[in-house]
C-alpha cells in the first residue's frame, strides 16, 4: 500500500467492511482464486474472501449454490472481432451460452464455477481483456463514447484517453480501497451518449479560447449515481485539455479515496460527499491537488439521446457507415456475438461496440458492402429496424441471477415490449426501463417510464409487483433540456398486470399530445397528477390492484 490510508485513523468511523478491506486488498482475492479456490472448491472460500471476488469481477448468482456472474471490463463499450470471439467461446465452455450486455458497456456471464476462473481469467487476459475491478470498491468500467473515432458528433476522438485513464487506474493499489464503487464516464459526443450526469466522475465536451486559441477539451461533473437516493452530478468550474484528463482524473478520484465517508456503506458514494461539501469546495480541493486549471469553457453538449442508434447511419469517414443493431432486453447468445463477430470482419472493419442502452454497432462497412451486410442472418432477430418498444425497454438482471433483485424482469420486460408493440401503433419511441431493486442497475431514474419491482400481498400470498414512475431524461449540458429523475406514482401493479396499465398510461399520452411530442414533454405539460389521476381510474376498473 504506497499510500497512507488516513480514514484508518479513526476506526469508530468505519463500517464492518471497511476493516475487511483493510485486512486484505480486494485485488489480493484474484491470486488466492488462482492458487488456492480453484482447486479446491466453492466450499472453500471463506466469506470475507467471498466478499472480495467482486475485485476479480465476480458475484454469486443467485441462490449462491456455487455458480458465480462475472463482469468484463470494455472500455468506452469497443471490441474486436478477436475479443468477441474470446467471449463468445467462454460463454460457450462456461456459461451456458448465455451473454447479456449491461448498462456499462460491459459484458456479463453467469453459470460460472471457481474452477472455471483461472482458464477464463487467462482467456480475457489474452485478447486484453480483464473482469478485475468491474466490480467492487474501486475503479470500474469507464464508460463512453461508443462511436469514438467514427462519430460525426464527436469533438475529438476519446478512444485513447479512456486507454490512459483506464491502464492508470487497473489494478492500482493505490486506487483499490475506495469507500464504495466509483464510475467514470467519459465522451466528446455531443448528444451525452455516455450519460455523464449519472457517474461520480463526468467529463463532457467544451471548448475554450486560451491566448487567442480555441482548444477543444472538456467540462467535469462530479457526484453522479442512482440506487435508492438518486443523485445528479454537479458542474465544476474547470477546463480540462485532453493532456490533463488523466491529472484530473487521480484528482477526483484521490479526493474520494481519502475524503469519501466509510461509516455507513449506504451513505459512501462520492454523491454525498460532493452534496455535503458543494462544487466550491469540491474544486479548490481538487485544484490543491493537481495545480491550477482554466475556469469553463463552452459547453458543448446540446442534448441527449440516450445512447441510441438503430439503423444505418453514416460515419465522419466519408463512404463508411455503421449499423446500429437492438439486442432485446440486452441478451444474445454465443453463436450470435460469433456471427456478430463474422459480420464485422467481413463487412467492417472488425470491431463490435456496445452501448449504455444494452445494444451492438457493427462499424466500418463501406458503401459498397452494406447491402450484403444487412442481410446477414444473426440480424434478423439482432435487427437494426426493431419494433418501437421492444427496441426502447432495458431491463436489469432480475431475481434470476441477482442476489438483490425481488422480482423477475428480464423476461417479463420482453414479454410487455412484445405485447405493447402488438397492442400500440405509436411513431414516438417510449424509453420503458425494468429493475429489480432500489440498486437500479436498469438506470430507471432516466426513462420516460421506470418500473421497480416489489411484492404485494394477495389472497394467494406475496406475488410479484411494480412501483411506477415517469417522465426521466437527461439533459443538453448549458444548451439543451435539462437532467430529470423519474417521479414516482402511487399505486403498486401486479407483474402479470403491468403490461395492460402501461397500454392505457401510453394511449392517455399518445390520444392526448400535440403534433410530435415526446413523452417528457407532454408529461412536463400535463404535470404527475394527471398521470396519478389516470393510473388511479385503472386501479378503480380492476385492470390492476
Amino acid at each position: 500500500m504506497a499510500y497512507e490510508p488516513i480514514w484508518a485513523a479513526e476506526p469508530d468511523k468505519l463500517n464492518k467492511f471497511e476493516f475487511v478491506k483493510l485486512e486484505k486488498d480486494g485485488l489480493d482475492v484474484i491470486r488466492t482464486i488462482i492458487e488456492e479456490y480453484a482447486q479446491k472448491g466453492y466450499d472453500s472460500i471463506p466469506a470475507d474472501d467471498m466478499d472480495r471476488f467482486k475485485w476479480a469481477g465476480v458475484y454469486q448468482q443467485k441462490p449462491k449454490d456455487g455458480h458465480f456472474m462475472m463482469r468484463v471490463r470494455i472500455n468506452t463499450g469497443i471490441l474486436n472481432s478477436r475479443q468477441a470471439r474470446a467471449l463468445a467461446e467462454i460463454s460457450k465452455l462456461y456459461g451456458r451460452d448465455l451473454i447479456d450486455v449491461t448498462t456499462r458497456q460491459a459484458i456479463q456471464f453467469h453459470w460460472l464455477r471457481v474452477e472455471h476462473l483461472p482458464d477464463i481469467f487467462k482467456r480475457l487476459e489474452d485478447v486484453g481483456l480483464y473482469s478485475y475491478e468491474a466490480c467492487g470498491d474501486c475503479p470500474r468500467t469507464i464508460v463512453g463514447n461508443p462511436l469514438a473515432g467514427i462519430d460525426k458528433h464527436e469533438l475529438i476522438d476519446t478512444t485513447g484517453i479512456v486507454e490512459e485513464v483506464n491502464s492508470f487506474f487497473l489494478l492500482n493499489r493505490d486506487f483499490s480501497n475506495l469507500p464504495r464503487k466509483y464510475k467514470m464516464s467519459i465522451s466528446s459526443n455531443i448528444y451525452n451518449n455516455a450519460q455523464a450526469e449519472i457517474n461520480d466522475l463526468a467529463l463532457t465536451p467544451a471548448v475554450k479560447v486560451i491566448d487567442g486559441e480555441e482548444v477543444i477539451g472538456f467540462h467535469a461533473m462530479v457526484g453522479g449515481g442512482l440506487s435508492a437516493k438518486p443523485h445528479l452530478a454537479k458542474p465544476l468550474d474547470i477546463f480540462i485539455r485532453p493532456e490533463e484528463v488523466l491529472k484530473v482524473a487521480i484528482g477526483v478520484t484521490t479526493i474520494f479515496r481519502d475524503y469519501g465517508y466509510r461509516e455507513k456503506r449506504h451513505h459512501a458514494r462520492l454523491k454525498f460527499l460532493v452534496a455535503d461539501w458543494g462544487p466550491e469546495k469540491f474544486k479548490e480541493k481538487l485544484i490543491e491537488l493537481v495545480g491550477e486549471l482554466p475556469s469553463r469553457g463552452e459547453d458543448k453538449t446540446v442534448g441527449w439521446q440516450a445512447a441510441y442508434f438503430d439503423g444505418v447511419h453514416p460515419q465522419k469517414q466519408a463512404g463508411l457507415n455503421y449499423i446500429g443493431l437492438n439486442v432485446p432486453i440486452g441478451r444474445l447468445n454465443a453463436e450470435e456475438l460469433i456471427q456478430l463477430a463474422d459480420v464485422a470482419d467481413e463487412y467492417g472493419e472488425g470491431l463490435i461496440r456496445t452501448t449504455m442502452s444494452q445494444n451492438i454497432l457493427i462499424s466500418g462497412i463501406p458503401d459498397s458492402k452494406l447491402e450484403d451486410a444487412l442481410l446477414a442472418p444473426v440480424l434478423r432477430r439482432l435487427s437494426p429496424y426493431p419494433k418501437h418498444f421492444t427496441s426502447r425497454t432495458v431491463s436489469c438482471t432480475g431475481n434470476e441471477f441477482c442476489n438483490l433483485a425481488i422480482v423477475e424482469t428480464k423476461n417479463r420486460a420482453a414479454r410487455v415490449a412484445e405485447y405493447l408493440d402488438n397492442h400500440i401503433e405509436l411513431d414516438e419511441k417510449v424509453r420503458i426501463h425494468f429493475i429489480g431493486c432500489p440498486n437500479a442497475c436498469g438506470h430507471k431514474h432516466i426513462a420516460d417510464i421506470g418500473l421497480q419491482g416489489s411484492l404485494v400481498k394477495t389472497a394467494e400470498g406475496m406475488v410479484d409487483a411494480f412501483d411506477i414512475a415517469i417522465g426521466g431524461t437527461l439533459g443538453g449540458g448549458d444548451n439543451g433540456p435539462k437532467a430529470q429523475f423519474t417521479q414516482n406514482l402511487k399505486g403498486r401493479v401486479k407483474g402479470d398486470q403491468v403490461a395492460q396499465v402501461l397500454e392505457q398510461l401510453i394511449l392517455f399520452y399518445k390520444e392526448n399530445r400535440t403534433e410530435a411530442e415526446a413523452f417528457h414533454d407532454f408529461v412536463l405539460r400535463v404535470g404527475v397528477p394527471a398521470f396519478q389521476e389516470k393510473l388511479n381510474d385503472i386501479l378503480g376498473a380492476g385492470i390492476a390492484s
